[in-house]
């Protein structure tokens, strides 16, 4: 490892507290470690410039109990322990976290060169330490407290409630669960739970549970979509199947078991280049709505990067159910890619049909030849106002829909393991997947019972 001086140090850390520079371009100026900046600016901020002085590397037991428990009251990481007890690094810290997991106090006492610590050593170790035996046992007691509430405390985050608005019966069921690890008085205490309560509610809960065959089924429906699915879908999947269920209660169970949908991103990726031609006007104004299939389509193109390889996306959805009418992929933002994809939504119309296609002002829209092609068949081009993606919600809506759904949510290895995936999640958006402003049905089924 690379040996820095003092002067380094200090001129790196009032670099990025002087500067508008992040750790990162700080630390790419400097042709040093983004990690070491953070640790010098922090310890700098703590002690000034003792904090950039080497400090002692052997500790006392006491010292990293004090540590340990400074961390456990305040919630700190690693970095802010060692820069607040000016501790050269951050890495042994959670190495002394470790040890007293793994092995308690005993893990914690430094080993003297060619001997071995025993476990029958436990006692002589704690009396060794500075500071008289009550103080110790406070120090451990406290910290054992401190790992109990906080255990407490991330169970009833995963219930989905602060411990303040916990029921009696969700108070006893995370008592439950962290009994075989803490004391059972200790975890009544953290509850703020009567011993005779906990066991009236253990009683209760021991009873058969009205709603397992129901969690059941939710979890088989989460698992089947792979998460896309909220309580809301999962509700409306439930009364396709003829079941008559509250959506609160499918809320409330989903948040029991811990099932969470996905949550959607913002798409960044723009083909707009200036006006190359004349720019259609923008006469869907909003109405995303329409009374038969191919009435109306809107279409745009989205931007996927895998490894620094890019790929491009480029569909038709239909605004009567929301279904991706015609769709092409592409390395590069081709007009090719575009040309190819009117040809197979124009498959998809029947004689006389001659939809409204809205699009944005991309130079791929703007194209004359892309012009002709609409005229040839008689459709209507419309274009959103230049900078407002509001005046195409419904495509961006599909998009932010797809990329929360299977991009954000799986790391792919390639450009063509994610083409296969959007091939196959296409195919499942517009059969499978229920829409709530569909009556609860896919945008093909829909269509179907609709239009017969």
């Amino acid at each position: 490892m690379a040996k820095y001086s003092l002067q380094f140090k200090l001129m790196v850390a009032r670099d990025y507290l002087e500067s508008a520079d992040g750790f990162s371009r700080v630390s790419h100026r400097h042709q040093v470690a983004r990690s070491l900046v953070r640790t010098w600016v922090a310890a700098f901020q703590q002690h000034g410039e003792a904090g950039l002085t080497p400090t002692r590397s052997h500790y006392s037991t006491t010292f990293k109990l004090a540590v340990l428990l400074r961390m456990y009251e305040e919630g700190l990481s690693y970095r802010q322990a060692a820069a607040i007890f000016n501790i050269a690094n951050k890495s042994s810290v959670m190495h002394w976290q470790q040890a007293y997991k793994g092995g308690g106090l005993p893990a914690l006492a430094r080993k003297q060169r060619g001997a071995d610590v025993k476990q029958n050593n436990t006692h002589s170790l704690v009396e060794s330490l500075d500071g008289s035996k009550d103080t110790q046992q406070a120090l451990i007691d406290e910290i054992v407290r401190l790992q109990l509430e906080n255990a407490y405390l991330k169970k009833a985050r995963s219930l989905g409630s602060k411990q303040a608005t916990l029921s009696t019966r969700e108070k006893t069921q995370i008592v439950i669960a962290l009994r075989q690890d803490y004391p059972l008085a200790c975890l009544l205490k953290a509850a703020g739970l009567p011993r005779s309560t906990f066991y009236y509610q253990s009683k209760r809960l021991a009873a058969a549970d009205k709603y397992a065959g129901l969690k059941i089924t939710i979890k088989t429906l989460f698992d089947r979509h792979k998460g896309r699915y909220g309580y809301r879908r999962i509700t409306a999947a439930l009364r396709n199947k003829g079941a008559l269920v509250n959506y609160k209660t499918i809320q409330r169970l989903m948040g029991i078991l811990v099932l969470k949908s996905s949550i959607r991103r913002r798409s960044k990726y723009t083909a707009y280049r200036g006006a190359t031609s004349r720019a259609a006007p923008n006469r869907l104004n909003r109405n995303f709505s329409a009374q038969r299939p191919n009435e109306r389509w809107v279409t745009d193109i989205t931007e996927f990067n895998v490894g620094g390889q890019k790929l491009y996306l480029s569909p038709v959805l239909d605004l009567y159910n929301r279904e991706i009418v015609a769709y092409e992929m592409a390395r590069r933002p081709i007009f090719d890619m575009v040309r190819d994809m009117m040809g197979k939504a124009f498959k998809r119309l029947r004689r006389g049909e001659a939809p409204l296609l809205h699009s944005d002002q991309g130079w791929h829209y703007q194209m004359p030849a892309f012009g002709r092609l609409l005229e040839r068949r008689g459709l209507i081009q419309s274009m959103s106002r230049r900078g407002n993606c509001l005046n195409n919600a419904a495509m961006e809506s599909f998009f932010a829909v797809l990329k929360s759904e299977l991009y954000y949510r799986k790391a792919f290895n390639s450009v063509a393991q994610l083409e296969k995936a959007l091939r196959s999640y296409i195919r499942y958006y517009n059969h499978d997947r229920l829409k709530l402003s569909l009556c609860g049905l896919s945008p093909v089924q829909f269509r179907l019972q609709h239009c017969l």
